[in-house]
């Protein structure tokens, strides 16, 4: 089992929730059963009657699956983010070819949402260890005991993952383009797409000006709280 994931934004998610263990746990979930266990997803419909960022543990946790499914709700949505990807979309094009649409489309849309990561993770130095730090004071098990309650089926591989999320610390090297390269190559073989040459290092790099240009049309201040 490999800790790494398809299309994500793990840090800007919990970024601005960091005094709440588990709402930043929470923010985590739907991208960890995405990795571990396809068939468990979290619905808003059965989550929603728990959440509670002030209220129990339980309660917070599934206030942080709701902000995630909010935040992706409202984020793809943006006119940033429709651009950004394109942009993304095509410069991955030039260098691997017309013939290979689907995986520049692909790349387009998770790449964008890693850079984000990277920008916010450089704009707010040592926070991205305050991240792995407050993940270290919840409970796996709790976690997917409640995740269990809310999901369309239940799961037992999200106990022994969130151990793995944490030893492995894949966020540490969105900020350098080489093992950038290296974790997308992970998420190509497990996707079954083929993999990335060190050609798209370049477009990794120009992505990154990209994304900190547009980062106020990806993360709108009247969606996204940020720190405030």
């Amino acid at each position: 089992m490999q800790p790494y994931h398809s299309a994500v934004n793990y840090f800007a998610h919990g970024l601005p929730w960091l005094d709440h263990p588990y709402v930043v746990a929470g923010t985590a979930v739907p991208d960890w059963l995405s990795v571990v266990d396809r068939q468990a997803r979290v619905r808003a419909r059965t989550v929603q009657p728990h959440a509670d960022v002030s209220g129990p543990e339980d309660a917070q946790l599934a206030a942080g699956i709701l902000q995630h499914l909010d935040d992706d709700q409202w984020f793809h949505g943006t006119r940033g983010f429709v651009e950004v990807t394109g942009a993304m979309t095509r410069s991955f094009r030039e260098v691997l070819g017309p013939g290979d649409g689907m995986r520049c489309s692909f790349l387009g849309h998770i790449v964008t949402e890693l850079l984000l990561d990277r920008v916010l993770i450089d704009q707010h130095p040592g926070l991205l260890d305050r991240y792995y730090d407050v993940l270290e004071q919840v409970e796996p098990e709790f976690i997917e005991a409640n995740v269990n309650r809310w999901a369309r089926q239940p799961t037992r591989q999200l106990d022994p993952f969130i151990p793995l999320f944490l030893s492995e610390r894949f966020l540490d090297d969105y900020s350098d383009s080489e093992r950038l390269l290296r974790r997308l190559n992970q998420v190509m073989r497990r996707v079954k797409l083929p993999s990335l040459p060190r050609d798209v290092l370049s477009v990794l790099d120009e992505g990154c000006v990209l994304v900190s240009d547009r980062q106020e049309d990806l993360l709108p201040a009247e969606q996204y709280p940020g720190l405030s």
